[in-house]
């Protein structure tokens, strides 16, 4: 069998090595195009409600109610996947939003009022299917305890970001190019197709989580501090996609070229993806925890010039800047998650953080879209600047709450201590087991 992990422990484990992990490449390929639609969905809305109504402002207020219902569903939808297993619950879901969108975009069409297609973004929203999250539990659960988990975390935050690369321009190219809903349209079917067939992925998926004995309780992931303050952290990050999506957006329409919208969204997500790929093949030497808010800083200080720029060419290369500082903080966030969450709520948690991204990006589209409408785009640009500053702050001032629940384990409630895994990363041993994984060593993490 191949092995999973190099038996030399100074190599640093590369995307090669992570992709020839047995079983991968049957999951990954049909998760990228299982989540390529997420990435779709908040600018084909946007373009359509405003074509629809003329109005930044009404299109960021629909928008925004897709991405909370998102937000609040997205954990439910995550603790069901722990307890029935991601086939059972991911079919009914992708069949339930390919309709509701659909919907949504008949409804736009047809003209209605704002307040019916902020209803009918409700189970739009609601019924978003957490591939991504599912996608980081299969590498969680296959490579728990190898080095190989943050080259794992870096390559789906560079999965997550080429979606946001094509899907923007994509969904825009759909929408101004051939008819206004034409990118719904789209977003609906290949998420219909692209769940389906992830679905069909089983013999990867890991195991249901076994109901608790009677008088037991199965540990919450939001019980944990560590996930409550990366969630902070990851209403920041949203802020700044939905901030950057209103105003290159409303910037676009501005020069006369709204065509260029999905160029200077997709340069911002490609910093971000060339940044993903440089955190994966870096052999940190610091710890998850001050990478993550060194990250955090460069992010904030990058958005906080957004406003100033008064030209395509400055905006691409300020997008561009900004897209690189994202992908450290969020890529760290998500490894993170190996480190202060037992596995038993590990999917749980990845929505958490999913939905956390999705809640401040929809708080972002509504306050930009406002400030866009009243004051035009420079004003919108101040949204990003302003939520990663205050998540900064909270991050500073709560940073002990990121170290590992008990240094030397994680235990949930419904979890035996004979049983306990170990909270901190792994090198192998010179010797590798029969899952090629290799003997677990602990090493210290900050």
């Amino acid at each position: 069998m191949t092995s999973a992990v190099t038996t030399d422990t100074s190599a640093r484990p590369g995307y090669g090595q992570l992709l020839r992990t047995p079983g991968a490449l049957g999951f990954v390929l049909p998760g990228f195009a299982a989540r390529l639609p997420f990435g779709m969905l908040t600018i084909s809305i946007l373009l359509l409600v405003q074509h629809t109504t003329g109005s930044y402002g009404s299109a960021g207020i629909v928008a925004a109610v897709t991405g909370i219902s998102m937000a609040l569903f997205a954990p439910v939808m995550g603790k069901l996947i722990d307890r029935h297993g991601q086939s059972a619950v991911l079919v009914p879901v992708a069949l339930t939003h390919a309709t509701a969108v659909s919907s949504l975009a008949a409804l736009a069409l047809l003209g209605a009022p704002v307040w019916a297609l902020a209803l009918a973004a409700v189970p739009a929203g609601a019924s978003v299917p957490q591939v991504g999250p599912m996608v980081r539990s299969r590498w969680a659960a296959k490579l728990e305890g190898s080095p190989l988990l943050p080259t794992a975390a870096a390559f789906e935050s560079v999965t997550d970001e080429f979606t946001f690369v094509v899907g923007p321009v994509l969904a825009t190219a759909l929408c101004t190019g051939i008819n206004p809903a034409a990118g719904l349209v789209t977003e609906a079917a290949l998420t219909l197709i692209g769940g389906l067939l992830f679905a069909a992925q089983r013999a990867t998926q890991p195991q249901p989580v076994a109901r608790p004995a009677h008088g037991e309780k199965r540990a919450s992931a939001l019980s944990f501090h560590g996930l409550r303050v990366l969630i902070i952290a990851f209403i920041g990050i949203g802020a700044v996609f939905g901030g950057m999506q209103v105003s290159l957006a409303a910037f676009s329409e501005e020069i006369g070229n709204p065509g260029a919208n999905g160029l200077l969204y997709g340069v911002f997500a490609a910093g971000n993806m060339i940044a993903g790929i440089a955190c994966g093949a870096i052999a940190w030497k610091i710890g998850p925890r001050r990478r993550l808010i060194l990250g955090y800083i460069g992010l904030t200080a990058a958005a906080s010039v957004l406003w100033a720029a008064n030209s395509m060419i400055l905006l691409g290369a300020l997008g561009l800047v900004v897209g690189l500082c994202i992908a450290p903080a969020l890529i760290t966030g998500y490894t993170m998650i190996e480190q202060l969450i037992p596995a038993t709520s590990r999917t749980e948690a990845f929505t958490w953080l999913t939905g956390a991204v999705a809640f401040g990006q929809a708080a972002a589209v509504t306050l930009a879209g406002r400030l866009t409408d009243a004051h035009g785009s420079s004003y919108g640009f101040l949204v990003p600047l302003v939520a990663t500053a205050l998540a900064l702050s909270i991050l500073l001032a709560l940073r002990a709450k990121l170290a590992p629940t008990a240094p030397s384990r994680i235990v949930s409630s419904s979890t035996p201590p004979a049983r306990a895994v170990r909270s901190t990363s792994f090198t192998p041993s010179k010797g590798v087991n029969e899952r090629g994984l290799g003997h677990r060593v602990p090493v210290t993490v900050d």
